[in-house]
C-alpha cells in the first residue's frame, strides 16, 4: 500500500535541532555491519532533505527515504541526541516517489530530493519556510503570506557553472564531487542537473588532462597539479569560461593544456588560479588568464553583466529572471527613490532597478567584486549607479551622516544571514520599503525576530533555484511599521 506524503512536522519535534558536535557528552557509536536492520515509519522530511522518523523514541535521519513511507533502514552512526541511518530498501512507498536519475551515485550532493516528484519538491520548499517561522516565532508570524513556491521553467540540465575536483589514484583520474562529509571522490560522466556544454567539456578536459601528462594534485603525498576544474557558460551567449584551480605554479604541459581547452566548442577564456594545501577554501587568491577573454558577458532582463572568474552570479540564469523582477516587485519603487543595494556583489539587482529609481547605491565588501560592479554599471550606460566597497554596518551609518536619504534597501546574504550589527544598524537607519533575499529560511526566521521591532512582513515568496536539492531563495517584503 502506498502512503500520501506529508511534509508537516510532528508534534513535539518542531525544535529539535541537530547539536553542535564539538558538544557532545560522550563520542559517538559507530554500528558495524553486523547490526540488524529497523523497520522505521518517515514522518517528515528534515532541512537538508534527509527522511526523519523515531527508533526507540530517539529521532532518526534516514537520506533518501519520503514522509509516509515504511523504510527498513540501518542505523551506521549513534549520536548522544539523534541516530544516522542509512535506506537498506522502501517496504512502503510514497505516491510522490519517483526513480533516482539512471547512472549516477545517490550518495552525490546536490539531488538530494531527486526521488521526490517536482510537486512534491515545491510543497516541501514552502514548508522549510513555514516550519522555520514556527520554531523562531517572529512577531505576527501567523499572519505572514507565504506563497507556493514558484517552479523552475526546467528541472534537470539548469545549472551552468560547474567545480568538479579532480585526482588520480592507481593510474585513474576521477572527476565530480566528493561524497557528503567525506574525501572520497565521486566521478561523474554524467550530471542531470548540470547544463550539458558545461558537463561536457569538463569531461574533456578531464581527458586531455590525462593525454598531455598534466600533474593533478594529490592531498595525501602533497604533489602539486591541476586540483579544481571551474566551468562556468552565459547563457545569453553560450560563451564559456575555463579556469583551473592548481596547486603550484609552474605545472609541466599547463599552457599546452590550456592550448586544447581553448579549441573545445564555445570556450572563450581560460584562466589559472593558484591555491596552496593551508588555504581551506577552493580558491585561491591570485588568478591569471592564459588565453582569451578577460570575462564572459550574461545578459538578464535586458542589461548585461560581465563575469570575472571569481564573480559571484545565480548558478540557475533563467530563473534568476524571476528571482529578481519579484523581488523588485516587493520593493514597490518610485522615480524619486534611492534605492541600497547591499552585499551588492557584481551590482546585478542595483543595476536591473536603476531604471526605476533616482539613484543607486551599492555595497559591496570584496573589492574585485566592487571593480566588476562598476564595470558592469558602465557596460549598461547608467549614470545613476555607485558602488562602494566596505561592509553593510559601516557604510550604511555613513551614508546617513552624510545625508543621503535611504528610500529603499534590498539585501541578499550569505546563508548565514545577518550580522546582529547590521540589524542594529538597520533598525537605526529604518529604510521605508525593505526587501530581503534569503537562501536560508532558517536565519532568514531568526533575523527576523529582531527586524520585525520596527517592521511588519507582508509576504513571502519562494522561488525554486535549484530543483532536485532542498535548496530554495525566498523574498520578505518589510514594510516600517508607522
Amino acid at each position: 500500500m502506498q502512503k500520501k506524503t506529508n511534509f508537516r512536522k510532528p508534534q513535539g519535534s518542531k525544535n529539535f535541532k541537530r547539536p553542535n558536535r564539538g558538544k557532545q557528552q560522550r563520542p559517538n557509536k559507530r554500528f558495524d555491519d553486523g547490526d540488524k536492520h529497523v523497520i522505521i515509519t518517515i514522518k517528515r522530511l528534515g532541512i537538508n532533505g534527509e527522511g526523519i522518523g523515531y527508533y526507540k523514541r530517539k529521532i532518526i535521519f534516514i537520506p533518501g527515504a519520503l514522509p509516509g513511507e515504511v523504510v527498513v533502514a540501518k542505523i551506521v552512526t549513534d549520536h548522544p541526541q539523534y541516530l544516522e541511518g542509512e535506506l537498506v530498501r522502501v517496504k512502503e512507498a510514497s505516491l510522490q516517489r519517483v526513480p533516482f536519475p539512471k547512472g549516477v551515485d545517490p550518495r552525490i550532493g546536490g539531488l538530494e530530493l531527486a526521488h521526490l516528484s517536482y510537486e512534491g519538491q515545491l510543497e516541501f520548499k514552502r514548508d522549510n519556510v513555514l516550519s522555520a517561522l514556527e520554531k523562531y516565532h517572529p512577531r505576527g508570524y501567523k499572519n505572514y503570506k507565504v506563497k507556493k513556491t514558484i517552479p523552475a521553467p526546467s528541472e534537470w540540465h539548469y545549472r551552468n557553472k560547474a567545480s568538479y575536483q579532480i585526482e588520480k589514484e592507481n593510474h585513474k583520474v576521477s572527476l565530480g564531487l566528493y561524497a557528503p562529509n567525506s574525501h572520497e571522490l565521486i566521478d561523474l560522466p554524467e550530471m542531470p542537473t548540470q547544463n550539458e556544454d558545461t558537463q561536457k567539456v569538463e569531461r574533456a578536459i578531464r581527458d586531455l588532462i590525462i593525454r598531455l601528462h598534466v600533474p593533478v594534485a594529490n592531498r595525501r603525498r602533497k604533489f602539486d597539479g591541476v586540483k579544481t576544474v571551474v566551468v562556468r557558460q552565459s547563457e545569453a551567449t553560450k560563451e564559456i569560461q575555463v579556469t583551473l584551480i592548481t596547486v603550484g605554479h609552474k605545472l609541466e604541459n599547463l599552457l599546452k593544456l590550456a592550448d586544447a581547452i581553448f579549441e573545445l566548442d564555445h570556450v572563450v577564456s581560460v584562466f589559472q588560479n593558484e591555491t596552496d594545501w593551508q588555504n581551506p577554501q577552493v580558491w585561491g587568491n591570485k588568478t591569471t588568464k592564459l588565453l582569451g577573454k578577460k570575462q564572459i558577458t550574461e545578459e538578464i532582463m535586458g542589461k548585461k553583466f560581465g563575469l570575472s572568474p571569481r564573480a559571484f552570479f545565480q548558478l540557475n540564469p533563467v530563473q534568476t529572471a524571476t528571482l529578481y523582477s519579484e523581488a523588485l516587485k516587493l520593493l514597490t519603487l518610485t522615480p524619486d527613490m534611492t534605492l541600497i543595494d547591499a552585499y551588492a556583489g557584481v551590482g546585478t539587482l542595483g543595476i536591473l532597478a536603476a531604471d526605476q529609481v533616482k539613484q543607486v547605491i551599492g555595497i559591496e565588501s570584496i573589492p574585485e567584486a566592487v571593480v566588476d560592479a562598476q564595470n558592469n554599471v558602465s557596460l549598461n550606460h547608467l549614470n545613476n549607479a555607485s558602488y562602494l566597497q566596505g561592509s553593510v554596518e559601516r557604510v550604511l551609518p555613513q551614508l546617513k551622516n552624510d545625508g543621503v536619504k535611504i528610500d529603499a534597501l534590498i539585501v541578499d546574504p550569505p546563508r548565514t544571514g545577518l550580522a546582529k550589527s547590521l540589524i542594529k544598524t538597520l533598525l537605526d537607519v529604518k529604510p521605508e520599503s525593505f526587501v530581503y533575499i534569503s537562501c536560508n529560511p532558517s536565519t532568514l526566521a531568526q533575523d527576523l525576530v529582531l527586524l520585525t521591532e520596527a517592521y511588519d512582513v507582508r509576504v513571502i515568496e519562494n522561488v525554486d533555484m535549484l530543483p532536485q536539492t532542498p535548496r530554495c531563495e525566498c523574498i520578505a517584503k518589510l514594510t516600517l511599521r508607522k
